[in-house]
Formats: C-alpha cells, sequence, structure tokens
C-alpha cells in the first residue's frame, strides 16, 4: 500500500455479467463495511472505462466484488496486474481455472478429490439425445452462481430444450445426489461446513432470493464428514492456486458415508453480503463482517 494515512480502497461492483445484481449487492454491502473501519473507499461499477477510472482513482486496493465472467475469470485480475494494483481474492490463473469446471475438476482429479463424471457437450448435442443417462444436470462450464442450469430427471423421457442464452458448449454432469454443503477458506484455514437447506435445486433463485433457502451452521454431521469437508475445500483451494477467500461446495449422500461426499466447485468469489455464506462461517470464527473485509484488503496482492 501507499504511504496514505488512509489508505483508499476501490470497490469494483456490477460489471457486464449476468450476476450484475448480485455484484451490486455484494459491492454495496462491503463499501459500508470498509468506511466502517477507516479505509477511503470508493465505489466503482466496472464497465468499459474501467481501466481509465482506475488510473483517474489511483488506489491502494481493488476490492473485487465482482461475480461472473469478466470479474471471476481472471479477465480484471489481469487488468489490475497490468495496472499495477493490488487485489482481492484470486489471481489470474487460478480464477480463470476454477471457472472452467471442465478443468478445475481435472485439478481436483490430480490430487485425489472425489468428483462425478461429465462431458462437455454442443448444445446442439445435448438437446438431441442424453448424452449421459439420466439423472443429470446441464451448466455452462464457465458461469457461477447456478446461472442457467438444468437438471434432468431420472426418468426424463427426451432430452432437455435449453434457452437459446445457454452458451454453444456445455458441461453435462452426473447428478450427486444427497445435502448440500459448502466450506470457506480464509488464507490457509479452512473455517467451517454449511447444510445448505431448499425446497428444491439450489439454484439462482434458492442462492439469492429473500427466503430461498435456510443455513445450518455449524452443520450436524458426523465428525469424520465434517473434517473431510474442511479437508478437501483446503486442498481445492490449494490446487487451483487460490488466494484470500474461497467457497468450496459438496454433495453428501448420507447412505453411503464418506464414499457419498463429492465435491461439485469452487467459488473464487464468494457473496460478501452479511448474510452471505462466507462471511457467515467467518462470522462463527470470530470475524464479524467489517474484519472479514479488512483482512481482505490487508491480504491484497498483484501476484499470481
Amino acid at each position: 500500500m501507499s504511504s496514505r494515512t488512509t489508505p483508499k480502497v476501490a470497490v469494483l461492483l456490477g460489471g457486464p455479467s449476468r450476476e450484475r445484481e448480485v455484484s451490486l449487492s455484494s459491492g454495496r454491502e462491503c463499501v459500508t463495511a470498509l468506511r466502517e473501519t477507516g479505509y477511503e473507499v470508493i465505489g466503482v461499477d466496472a464497465g468499459p472505462d474501467l481501466a481509465a477510472r482506475l488510473c483517474e482513482i489511483s488506489p491502494d486496493v481493488a476490492f473485487n466484488a465482482l461475480h461472473g465472467r469478466w470479474g471471476e475469470d481472471g479477465c480484471v485480475q489481469g487488468l489490475l496486474e497490468w495496472l499495477q494494483i493490488p487485489y482481492t481474492h484470486s489471481g489470474v490463473l487460478a480464477s480463470a481455472l476454477a471457472m472452467d469446471k471442465a478443468r478445475a475438476k481435472a485439478a481436483y482429479q490430480s490430487v485425489g478429490l472425489p468428483v462425478v463424471d461429465s462431458v462437455i457437450a454442443t448444445t446442439a448435442e445435448v438437446q438431441a439425445r442424453h448424452v449421459m443417462v439420466p439423472p443429470y444436470v446441464v451448466k455452462p462450464n464457465n458461469e457461477g452462481s447456478s446461472v442457467g442450469i438444468y437438471l434432468v430427471n431420472e426418468d426424463a423421457n427426451s432430452p432437455p430444450k435449453l434457452s437459446e442464452n445457454m452458451p454453444d458448449t456445455v458441461m453435462v454432469e452426473a447428478f450427486a445426489a444427497g445435502r448440500e454443503l459448502t466450506v470457506t477458506v480464509m488464507g490457509d484455514r479452512a473455517l467451517a461446513v454449511t447444510d445448505i437447506l431448499t425446497d428444491g435445486w439450489y439454484d439462482y433463485d434458492a442462492k439469492y432470493v429473500e427466503g430461498g433457502s435456510k443455513h445450518i451452521l455449524p452443520a450436524d454431521l458426523p465428525q469424520e464428514i465434517t473434517d473431510a469437508c474442511l479437508d478437501y475445500a483446503l486442498r481445492a483451494h490449494n490446487v487451483l492456486g487460490c488466494r484470500g477467500v474461497s467457497r468450496t461446495d459438496f454433495r453428501w449422500d448420507e447412505v453411503r458415508g464418506l464414499d457419498g461426499l463429492i465435491l461439485l466447485e469452487t467459488n473464487t468469489q464468494p457473496g460478501m453480503t452479511p448474510t452471505s455464506l462466507a462471511p457467515e462461517q467467518a462470522a462463527l470464527c470470530g470475524y464479524s463482517f467489517p474484519e472479514l473485509c479488512r483482512w481482505m484488503v490487508e491480504d491484497a496482492s498483484c501476484n499470481r
């Protein structure tokens, strides 16, 4: 950071992705929290003029509150590296790798982490026939927050009809039954396990619409499963090369015990409102939301 008495933080929010509204919500909460901790804070809607705005503002740190493509996949990270502005969360490579679900799964498998079978296929192939025995899930290979996810049930007679907004190439993944669990990693520490309860599929609305889901923290699990979730999340964070805060999602089929624990994906830009999953886990471990935001600013870097 510079020698300013009060460090200046640019909070990057909004942006052009399909998760713009979520990012605006996260970013506004982070602006408020960082001001409470004493920083000079400027919220910056990440549009085409982002580089010019950052050169004008000349911040000591960029707090990346963007979600989805461009803000989460290595693009804005590369811009910040070019401008030599330290930034929060993961670097270019880890961000790009985590956002590419197929490559991320290959990284998980390289260190023995459990994942389900999947294939990459064109939307034309997916709509023409079952490319995998149902039940399975169809999702973009490079989007987050359950954007554009289709669950094909076991008794489905025909393949899914996909939205025109789906990319030309998608991931088709065997459906993993069971409870939805998640773990936040903060630096070199896996914090806790949350059990996410919903009435159905944990989709975009379940994540972001009020009342869409219920968080049980800490999750009521056998110690073996809690320990495995914490271990797997930290190993996923490390094999992807993540920095700062990440969150890894799991499915657990309790009938199968430890064999029923499956790693789904790692989010390098988890939601950042006080009631989001990662801040809830940080609070359980003694970090208030402003303290968590301060930690992330102090952890900021422009390496990796």
